[in-house]
């Protein structure tokens, strides 16, 4: 079924142009405008006013691995159609929706102007642009070829954003569940518990020990929930900071993350793919290995990999091969050692860990689904018995009274 999909393009002396046009997916017309001797800057699908994205002002302005994917696939179009280094960087710069990149990329453009490379340039923007991303656009510098580091820079993001989409999606029922939980159980005490409690007090007599603890949390609430949100803010907080200063804090924490009962496979699973997608792809544009397992270690998001990652640069610089390595630590599976063991033999290493990188997305895509319907029911009970005990308290009075009543009686 072909589609309608908005365009704006430039063409070999800088003309832009924009436009509709109707093709089958987002591919094809790329394809059609590349026929007509234009770049394509940016294609997006015809939307009704139904169906526009509702964007709030002052959010949504941090750059992110989608970001980046669409300007590194802008830049290799404009890089192997012939478009000078600058005049390319001007377009992006232009082209950028998000003011930090677009400050980042107009600081790289002056930067190039003067003469500098432009992995340096990048490089003075590291919390826009990541290591690995800089790493692999010096190795495209130094072999002539980044126009295809950047496509492999953007096909990465890209599949490291859908790897990400799939954790969120993972994770959001419960979250949404959660938070239910807790405002309801608010709402309970905060409405329901003092007006049951001033019919007790009416009524007379004891109240059982249950009703009590929940009358007695409904009285407590209005000083203790405020302490427990700054508890938790300033417990996140100090959380955060701790695992980007100490990294003995930041291994443990790791560590606690892979061996959990529930999660612990998903979160290995899912660095195995990081590691296996990031290493392959540096290796496959020419980053030499040693370079290449430093910046794998860095960009992760794992200490447990980073830390092993330093001990199998060890192990190289020692004449080793990376497989050997690799297998004094347990988080990578006998598979991924085997298969890097193959692709070192046959000198198809970075293709090897990019089959490994595919299988790992999809047994994290499969252990999603696996975990999202294993925890919807049980959220579910844990709501319904946390709903169903504050109920049980709260007419666990009025069956004494009643008793009361029927013994005077």
């Amino acid at each position: 079924m072909a589609l309608m999909y908005t365009y704006r393009t430039i063409d070999s002396q800088g003309k832009r142009g924009k436009g509709t046009i109707e093709a089958s997916s987002e591919a094809s017309a790329a394809q059609l405008l590349r026929q007509q001797g234009v770049v394509p800057l940016s294609i997006s699908e015809s939307r009704s006013a139904l169906q526009m994205e509702i964007r709030i002002p002052g959010i949504g302005g941090r750059t992110g691995l989608k970001d980046l994917a669409v300007f590194a696939r802008q830049f290799a179009t404009m890089t192997s159609s012939g478009m000078s280094l600058l005049r390319a960087l001007a377009v992006l710069e232009e082209q950028s929706a998000k003011p930090s990149l677009r400050t980042a990329v107009r600081e790289t453009r002056v930067e190039v102007e003067g003469g500098a490379a432009l992995s340096v340039a990048l490089g003075k923007h590291d919390k826009v642009f990541p290591e690995l991303m800089i790493a692999m656009i010096r190795a495209g510098e130094a072999g002539g070829f980044l126009d295809s580091a950047l496509e492999r820079i953007a096909v990465t993001f890209e599949k490291d954003a859908a790897l990400r989409s799939k954790i969120k999606s993972a994770l959001t029922y419960p979250a949404v569940v959660l938070c239910f939980t807790v405002l309801l159980i608010s709402g309970v005490l905060i409405f329901i518990v003092p007006t049951f409690e001033k019919m007790f007090h009416q009524l007379g007599g004891e109240l059982p020990l249950p009703t009590q603890m929940l009358v007695n949390a409904s009285h407590s609430l209005r000083w203790s929930a405020p302490v427990v949100v700054v508890l938790a803010v300033g417990g996140t907080s100090a959380l955060r900071r701790g695992l980007r200063t100490r990294p003995a804090l930041r291994l443990l924490v790791d560590r606690i993350k892979l061996r959990l009962p529930v999660f612990g496979k998903l979160f290995t699973k899912i660095a195995i793919s990081r590691f296996s997608r990031n290493l392959g792809t540096l290796l496959g544009v020419g980053v030499p290995v040693m370079t290449a397992l430093e910046v794998v270690g860095a960009t992760t998001g794992n200490a447990v990999i980073a830390e092993a990652m330093r001990d199998v640069q060890a192990s190289v610089r020692d004449g080793q091969p990376m497989s050997v390595g690799l297998r004094k630590h347990a988080i990578f599976p006998k598979m991924v050692t085997q298969m890097a063991e193959v692709g070192e033999e046959s000198g198809q290493l970075s293709p090897m860990l990019d089959k490994i990188a595919d299988f790992y997305d999809r047994e994290v895509d499969s252990a999603a689904e696996s975990l999202t319907a294993s925890i919807e029911p049980i959220m579910v009970l844990i709501m319904g018995g946390v709903v169903g005990s504050m109920v049980v308290c709260l007419y666990l009075p009025l069956f004494t009274i009643y008793q009361n009543i029927q013994g005077a009686t």
